[in-house]
């Protein structure tokens, strides 16, 4: 049952309310280092073939409906991922699937495919996917697009920074998929806009960065809301004790796929650069940018101010730049990732919202402008380089 949707007035309170509780409980607040610096210099080692996990399938072998092979075979898929290998069949039989993957494997089609198969063959099926970033949530939304083209499937996006009147207005077509960020989606719960307990298929995805946010008490408010008989999907890089902890509390006797190999992608170069003091270091970095091998920069910075002084000074400097952090706008956001992903930027600085699991296209180089708060972040962030058997750098300003 859907309540009247939020004025404007009521909307930008309960806008603030949010930012001023996600500060309150330790976002944006810089930490003391934690990371030896040593741990930031590597070179590139590309990984034998035969280190990788062996792929068993093909996409045609899967036991799933035509014409979603159509579409998958139509987005340029063949031979699958070792996560979507492994994966894919355990959720096609219906178990909960606890998969650990680095980020960049593939693991959204991992628990798309078979999930669509199933509401093809049921179409009363709903799904919920929560992820813990706004750009990761579209971009899921955006790969459900591709493969469910014609199937009469439909999604909505449930996510902070866009307009809630919206989402309300799609929730009322009660559709398929709700793809949502925790915070939005715990907070429409509240207010009866979506009632957890119809959904009988549930994906966590990138749960450790959920926790590492500060997203822990929102999951458990989801996850004891839904209802007993469902299909669980937890899909993590990492598993500390507070995801450990909610592994027991969401899933139901899983299976466990883990193709996780190395803690960082071996095709990356990776080095340190060191600075004396705040002059030195803006201008070591644009030392850097005026480099013609540098044309597709990736460059992270610790807090949403920093970022956009840090945008901003190399805008003014002549380079194409644009920013990413929470104080934009989704619009503002998309925009420059999708200015980015085509090329039309050199250089893109964002906060970490970015460092997990963004698929971008031939990132030259990972700048880290300012050091991460932890190694785990450290892996993230240079892990949009290097991608697709491609090799890249990652670079660590060291003061």
């Amino acid at each position: 049952m859907f309540n009247r949707p939020f004025s404007r007035g009521k909307f930008r309170k309960y806008q603030k309310f949010h930012s001023n509780r996600r500060l309150s409980n330790g976002h944006n607040q810089r930490s003391k280092k934690t990371v030896n610096p040593s741990l930031y210099i590597s070179k590139a080692d590309i990984a034998p073939a035969e280190e990788m996990a062996a792929v068993k399938n093909k996409f045609t072998d899967f036991r799933i409906d035509q014409r979603l092979k159509q579409n998958i075979f139509n987005r340029g898929y063949s031979i699958p991922t070792p996560i979507q290998d492994q994966a894919i069949p355990h959720i096609l039989s219906g178990r909960d699937v606890i998969g650990i993957a680095n980020t960049g494997t593939g693991k959204t089609a991992a628990f798309l495919v078979p999930l669509l198969n199933k509401m093809i063959q049921r179409n009363n099926e709903k799904a919920l996917v929560v992820v813990p970033t706004r750009e990761l949530a579209v971009q899921i939304n955006s790969e459900l697009k591709f493969f469910s083209k014609s199937l009469n499937i439909f999604s909505v996006l449930v996510i902070g920074g866009a307009s809630i009147n919206r989402q309300l207005s799609e929730l009322r077509r009660n559709p398929h998929f709700i793809i949502s960020t925790p915070g939005r989606l715990k907070d429409l719960v509240n207010r009866q806009f979506i009632d957890l307990g119809s959904f009988q298929n549930i994906v966590l995805d990138e749960v450790d960065r959920m926790v590492d946010i500060g997203f822990i008490n929102e999951i458990k408010f989801i996850i004891s809301r839904l209802p007993k008989v469902r299909q669980s999907l937890f899909f993590s890089a990492t598993v500390p004790i507070e995801v450990s902890n909610i592994i027991h509390s969401f899933l139901r006797n899983p299976v466990t796929v883990s193709v996780k190999v190395t803690e960082t992608v071996r095709s990356i170069d990776q080095d340190i650069i060191r600075f004396k003091n705040k002059e030195d270091k803006i201008e070591k970095l644009q030392e850097l940018l005026r480099r013609e091998e540098y044309k597709k920069v990736l460059v992270f910075g610790r807090t949403k101010w920093g970022v956009e002084r840090l945008s901003r000074h190399l805008s003014e400097n002549g380079f194409s730049v644009a920013s990413i952090h929470g104080n934009k706008t989704q619009n503002q956001r998309l925009k420059a990732l999708n200015l980015f992903r085509l090329n039309q930027l050199q250089v893109l600085v964002a906060t970490d919202v970015v460092a997990r699991g963004m698929d971008i296209e031939d990132v030259s180089h990972v700048v880290n402008y300012d050091e991460p708060e932890s190694y785990t972040d450290y892996v993230h962030r240079i892990g949009r380089t290097g991608r697709a058997n491609k090799s890249g750098k990652a670079l660590t300003f060291v003061g």
